[in-house]
C-alpha cells in the first residue's frame, strides 16, 4: 500500500512537470513573437501579474469537498485517498494554471497586434495630416503669389472726400492803415511830395465789380450834394475818394455802375471809362457816343479831366491846368498800374503846411508810383480821402478852415 501511495504521487509529480515543461515552451514561443513585435517581455510579466487572465475565471486552488461514493463525509476517507485526491488536485491546478497562461500569453498577443495596429493607423494619420499641412501651404503660397502679381483690371476708385462743411477763413487786416480779405486789399500811405502832403492808397482787386460809385443821397440829378464821408458811410464803403463833381454841369457822359445816366457830348473834355474788364480807357466825346461807350463794356465814366498819364507817357506839360484853378492846388486823381491794381492819389494844398500840385507834378509823381494810365478827378476844396471811417486829408476850400466840401458823387471801393 505504501509503494502504491509513492506511485501514485511521483505519477502526479511527473505530470505536473511535463505539463510545466509544455507551458514554459508555450510561453517562450509567445515570449519570441512578442519581443518579434515590439512587445517587452517584462510589461508581459508585470500586466499578468496585476490581473487576471484567460477567461477571468479565478484559478482553482482549494479541492470542493463532495460526498464520498459509499455517503461517507470527506474527514471519513482513508489516507491514501486524501493523498490520492491532492495530487490529482495538484495536477488539475497545474494543468489549469497552464491553461491560464496560455490564455494570457494569446491575450498579451493580442494586446500586441492591437497595438501594432493602433501604431499602423497613428502612423498613416500623421501621414495623411503632413500631406494635408503640405496642401495647404501649396495653396497658401499660390494665393500670396497671386496677391503679389500685379492687378490687370482696372484700378481702384479714387476715395471721394468730402466737402469741409465751412471753407477755411482767410487771415484779415484791418487797422488804420490797412486793409485786406479775400477781394479786396488797401494799403494807405504819406508822402510829402514838394513841400506837398500826398496820401495814396494802393489798392489791388479780384474783380472790378469792387470799384463802384455812388450819388449823394442815392439820387442822380444836378445840385445833390452830400459830403464824401457821408455817402461812404451810406453805402458801406471801405475807402472812398470824391468823384467828379458831375451834378456841377449840364454836360458830360455820365455812366456809374454799368448805367448810362447822360449821353449829351461835351467838347474838349477827356472821358475816362473804367471798362467791365478792369482796363482804363481815355476818349472824348468826338471819338464815341456815350452809348458805344456802354456796348463796348464801360463800367463808369467820369466826365471831368484831363488825361494825366496814357500808356506810361506823361500827357499833360508845366502849363497844363484846368479852368480858373490856382497853379497849386488839392488834387484827387485815379491811376491803373495794371487792371485790378489800382493806385488813388490826393493831396493838400493852400495852407502853409502844404502847397499843392500841380497837373504835371501830379502826373511825374503818379507816374513814379508806376502807374500806365492816370486820370485827373474834381480837386480844390473837394479833394477827400476816407478810409474805414475816417478822413485822413485835410479837406480845404479857401485854406481859412479845414472841412469837407458836399460834392454830387464819390469813388469808392466796397461791396
Amino acid at each position: 500500500m505504501k509503494y502504491k501511495i509513492l506511485a501514485a504521487v511521483y505519477g502526479t509529480l511527473l505530470t505536473a512537470f511535463s505539463a510545466y515543461v509544455v507551458l514554459d515552451a508555450f510561453v517562450l514561443g509567445k515570449a519570441e513573437q512578442s519581443n518579434a513585435s515590439g512587445m517587452n517581455l517584462s510589461l508581459f510579466a508585470e500586466q499578468t501579474a496585476e490581473e487576471p487572465v484567460g477567461s477571468g475565471i479565478p484559478l482553482q486552488t482549494t479541492v470542493t469537498g463532495e460526498s464520498a461514493a459509499d455517503g461517507s463525509s470527506p474527514a471519513q476517507t482513508t489516507d491514501a485517498q486524501q493523498s490520492e485526491t491532492a495530487a490529482t488536485a495538484s495536477g488539475t491546478t497545474s494543468v489549469s494554471g497552464a491553461k491560464n497562461a496560455a490564455a494570457a500569453g494569446t491575450a498579451s498577443a493580442q494586446d500586441n497586434d492591437g497595438n501594432a495596429a493602433a501604431n499602423t493607423q497613428a502612423n498613416a494619420q500623421n501621414t495623411q495630416s503632413a500631406k494635408n499641412a503640405q496642401t495647404a501651404k501649396s495653396a497658401q503660397t499660390a494665393k500670396s503669389t497671386q496677391s503679389s502679381a500685379p492687378a490687370t483690371t482696372a484700378p481702384p476708385p479714387t476715395e471721394t472726400v468730402p466737402p469741409e462743411t465751412e471753407p477755411p477763413q482767410p487771415d484779415y487786416l484791418n487797422d488804420d492803415r490797412n486793409y485786406q480779405d479775400e477781394n479786396i486789399s488797401i494799403a494807405i500811405s504819406e508822402y510829402n511830395v514838394l513841400d506837398t502832403a500826398v496820401y495814396v492808397a494802393d489798392v489791388t482787386l479780384s474783380s472790378p465789380q469792387y470799384l463802384k460809385t455812388a450819388f449823394a443821397n442815392d439820387t442822380y440829378g444836378k445840385n445833390i450834394t452830400a459830403k464824401t464821408s457821408e455817402t461812404a458811410a451810406a453805402n458801406g464803403a471801405i475807402f472812398a475818394v470824391n468823384g467828379d463833381f458831375y451834378g456841377a454841369h449840364n454836360r458830360g457822359y455820365v455812366i456809374r455802375n454799368g448805367i448810362l445816366y447822360r449821353d449829351i457830348a461835351r467838347e474838349g473834355t477827356d472821358f475816362l471809362c473804367i471798362m467791365a474788364d478792369g482796363s482804363f480807357f481815355i476818349t472824348t466825346s468826338a471819338e464815341y457816343s456815350a452809348q458805344e461807350l456802354l456796348d463796348m463794356g464801360a463800367w463808369q465814366c467820369f466826365m471831368f479831366g484831363p488825361r494825366l498819364i496814357e500808356n506810361g507817357g506823361i500827357a499833360v506839360d508845366e502849363n497844363s491846368e484846368v479852368a480858373r484853378a490856382m497853379a497849386s492846388n488839392p488834387r484827387t486823381a485815379i491811376g491803373m498800374i495794371e487792371p485790378g491794381h489800382y493806385l488813388f492819389v490826393v493831396s493838400d494844398g493852400r495852407t502853409s503846411e502844404s502847397d499843392g500840385l500841380s497837373l504835371n507834378e501830379l502826373a511825374n509823381f503818379m507816374q513814379s508810383l508806376g502807374c500806365q494810365t492816370a486820370y485827373n478827378l474834381d480837386g480844390g476844396g473837394s479833394s477827400t480821402m476816407y478810409f474805414q471811417g475816417s478822413i485822413l486829408n485835410n479837406p480845404t476850400t479857401s485854406g481859412n478852415s479845414i472841412k469837407e466840401r458836399s460834392v454830387s458823387d464819390i469813388v469808392y471801393i466796397g461791396y
